[in-house]
This record gives C-alpha cells, structure tokens and sequence, in this order.
C-alpha cells in the first residue's frame, strides 16, 4: 500500500514548463496505490501494479479546496495502526515538477492521472485488514481488503 496526492490534469499539453506546471491541474484525488505480491522476475509491472481493485480513488477535489498542493497532509492506518504519515512538502519532486517532467515523454491529456509518491511506511495487507486514508480534512477512504475470486 501507497497513500499519494493524485493530480488530475485538465488540458492537453507538452513539454510544460515548471513555472506553467500547475496551470494544467484540474484538480486532485486521494489515491492508494497497491501493490501484488508476485515473483517480479515472473510476472510483468503490469500484473503487479494494474490488477483489478490496484488503485483506490477517492471523489474528484476541485482544485480551488487544495491552495498548494505541496503541503497537504498524508495518512494512512491498517487495522487502526499508522502506518504513514508524512505531507507533500517532503516529497523529492513536488507537483510542478513531476508534470513537466511527465509532460517532456508523454502529451498529458485532459483527465489523466499522475499519482506523486508516498511517504515512507509501506507494508504489506492481507485479507480483512482495514485500510484508512486520509489527504489532509478533505477527503477520506475507508475499505477492507478482499481476496478476489
């Protein structure tokens, strides 16, 4: 499990300057990325990170509620136990960044989702554990891990 601020993108664009960066958010999401337990040297990145259920949103936030996202709070607990807790500001790349730095390979498009990174504490879950996100007071996620049939 990852706890990360998502950036949604509202325009096409390429080659983003930083300074112009910010100007193609839309807006933002809670996003949890998960991770399979698979043999890498088996199975693809693809298997790993984009089964069915990897990647958890919470409902869209308008880009006006998050006045920098650069300094938004991170949490997450299993089981009622913290496991993360960090904010944005300690990222290695912050959110200008890591858009124009996506924007020079790839032409971002309007809706497209760029997860930013997590603070350190990742761990493993397994079925029944209880998952509790949180990004700052605005938005939460609340779920039980499932095995899938």
């Amino acid at each position: 499990h990852e706890v990360e601020l998502g950036i949604v993108i509202g325009k096409e664009c390429k080659n983003v300057s930083q300074a112009e960066a910010l100007d193609t958010i839309l807006g933002y999401c809670l996003a949890l990325d998960m991770t399979a337990c698979l043999d890498f040297d088996k199975f693809s990145m693809l298997l790993i990170k984009g089964f069915d259920t990897a990647c958890p949103l919470s409902e869209f936030i308008p880009k006006e509620k998050i006045s920098d996202p650069d300094n938004v709070d991170l949490e997450l607990k299993v089981n009622g136990h913290l496991r993360q807790k960090s904010n944005t500001k300690e990222m290695i790349n912050n959110c200008a960044r890591i858009i124009s730095y996506l924007s020079k390979y790839f032409k971002l498009e309007y809706g497209d989702l760029i997860l930013t990174g997590t603070p350190p504490g990742q761990s493993f879950v397994c079925k029944n554990d209880l998952i509790e996100a949180k990004l700052g007071e605005l938005k939460n996620l609340k779920f039980k891990v499932v095995e899938e049939e």
